[in-house]
């Protein structure tokens, strides 16, 4: 049931909406109503629209016909200086901070030939330190950006927001790099700008959180609004199901690992970085085939270090690895030739050249294997082999002479994944297997990732998505500044999870606990 114009008057009105980049109509004839004084949220898949639509309501972009009203009157907003003064302020999914300035210099920044300014900085720091106790967004102002907490960094983007005068707060996936407690933390300072009458639009793609926070929510797909509901009134198998146009099997099904012998042990790894600084501190684990082990944390805390490490991208400053009881080399090509895949974090930077096209892709880093022709390619057997893969992976448009850039995130991830698990691995090291991917195409990543597991293969994974390393693994390990922190269970409650990806250990979740003596030979 589509939600009714309320009683209450609309702070936002979207009428007829439409934006075109060339050929792509990337909203078409958007219609919605947000109600002053409401959370409401915005999902879709990846490419729906919703960032170009929140990007015309923000100034970034004007729509090529319709009409936007803010408080029932018809607005033009030109660039995102008129969005501001017009009370509407982005929180962005990576912060606008400058990490050398302190909060205050941030929160001033831009508003130097403003109010705030000529006033001097003493009644900044004062209007900062009011409204961040109105609001329960209390942070240093004297701290640098650079060493505060991704949840803190938040709350000062928030902060540049409000004292600008911001009655409408559009959030773009705001709890994409925060543990659950500080995500819990976000939410109650949501409400409370509820309370006091301010308007919140959240764009996520993370349906639990659109059932805890919002007060009604619209779905998107292929650049078109399919429906606004009254949170209350909707579930998230119907949500997901308008948002991809089919059913979606949102739990992950899996029975239970069959693990065997070791296949990959890591022990008292250290790594260093080119400044010197520690950033895997004394690292041990053990990976049997036939399991997933999840490493769980906020990113940043040393899990990217260690998959490269793993990978033979960075050389460790001490410790060992282990590949079926043999020390690795560090060197990629003849990592892929012992059956270790690695599924990079970024595919972006390394696991796609985005100018090549999916048949080049799809031999990136197995160019030389005697199925192409060795030095001498043979082309015919190279889009013979991408092609089977984009059918098996139902990659869209199945053509394989199309530019790698020229696909949406989740058909680019899959085309990495078919890259790597059709080459038989015995290790798999995946990293952020669906970053920036929509709900159907998680459900196929998750089903193939949990298939390579029951053929016996030995997985790695990180991700920054504690539901999805729950919901995979078989045991989870937990990484905070540089060292395992704990093994749990995946069953584990998530604050129990979110305290020691914070550094909060408890009885037996210290350095100790991370280092899976249960999976030793």
């Amino acid at each position: 049931m589509n939600l009714e114009n309320g009683a209450r008057p609309a702070a936002i009105e979207l009428i007829g909406v439409s934006k075109s980049f060339g050929p792509v109509k990337a909203n078409s004839d958007i219609h919605l109503r947000v109600d002053k004084g409401t959370i409401h949220g915005i999902v879709g898949e990846n490419g729906a629209g919703k960032s170009t639509l929140m990007s015309i309501l923000y100034g970034f972009y004007q729509a090529d016909s319709g009409e936007i009203r803010i408080n029932g009157r018809p607005v033009e907003i030109r660039d995102s200086q008129e969005a501001i003064r017009l009370g509407i302020g982005m929180v962005h999914q990576h912060f606008m901070l400058v990490e050398n300035f302190t909060v205050l210099e941030n929160v001033l920044l831009g508003a130097e030939g403003g109010a705030l300014l000529g006033k001097g900085k003493a009644e900044a720091r004062a209007k900062l330190a009011a409204l961040a106790r109105e609001h329960g967004l209390e942070v240093d102002p004297d701290a640098l950006i650079s060493d505060l907490p991704v949840g803190a960094q938040q709350r000062v983007e928030i902060l540049k927001a409000l004292t600008r005068g911001a009655e409408i707060l559009i959030l773009d996936e705001p709890t994409g790099v925060l543990t659950p407690d500080e995500a819990d933390q976000l939410f109650e300072v949501l409400k409370q700008l509820r309370a006091e009458g301010k308007t919140v639009l959240i764009i996520t793609h993370k349906l639990r959180e659109i059932m805890a926070i919002t007060d009604s929510v619209s779905v998107m797909r292929q650049g078109k609004m399919v429906g606004t509901l009254r949170t209350a009134e909707t579930s998230p198998d119907q949500l997901a199901e308008m948002m991809v146009g089919r059913r979606v099997l949102l739990k992950v099904e899996k029975g239970p690992a069959n693990p065997g012998l070791p296949a990959l042990t890591v022990e008292n790894l250290t790594l260093r970085d080119g400044a010197g600084v520690e950033r895997l501190k004394n690292v041990s684990l053990t990976l049997r085939r036939g399991e997933i082990v999840g490493i769980a944390g906020v990113a940043g805390n040393g899990q990217s270090e260690l998959l490269e490490a793993i990978a033979g991208l960075r050389k460790p400053s001490s410790g060992r690895i282990l590949l079926d009881g043999a020390p690795i080399p560090h060197d990629p090509r003849a990592l892929r030739e012992l059956r270790l895949a690695h599924i990079p974090e970024d595919r972006h930077k390394m696991g796609l050249v985005l100018k090549f096209e999916t048949r080049e892709n799809s031999i990136l880093g197995y160019h030389l294997d005697h199925r192409y022709g060795g030095a001498l390619l043979n082309n015919s057997a190279i889009e013979a082999e991408c092609q089977s893969q984009m059918e098996a992976y139902d990659v869209r448009p199945p053509n394989s002479r199309l530019k790698t850039a020229n696909f949406s995130g989740g058909n680019q991830q899959k085309i990495v994944l078919a890259r790597e698990f059709e080459r038989g691995p015995h290790v798999l090291l995946i990293g952020q297997p669906t970053r920036g991917v929509d709900i159907g195409a998680i459900e196929f990543i998750h089903r193939r990732i949990i298939e390579m597991r029951d053929a016996g293969k030995a997985i790695l994974l990180v991700s920054v998505e504690l539901d999805e390393i729950r919901a995979l693994s078989d045991r989870v390990l937990v990484m905070f500044d540089g060292r395992i922190v704990g093994e749990r269970p995946p069953e584990t409650d998530e604050r129990e999870l979110g305290l020691l990806m914070a550094g909060v250990t408890g009885a037996g979740a210290g350095p100790g606990a991370g280092t899976s003596e249960r999976g030793a030979a």
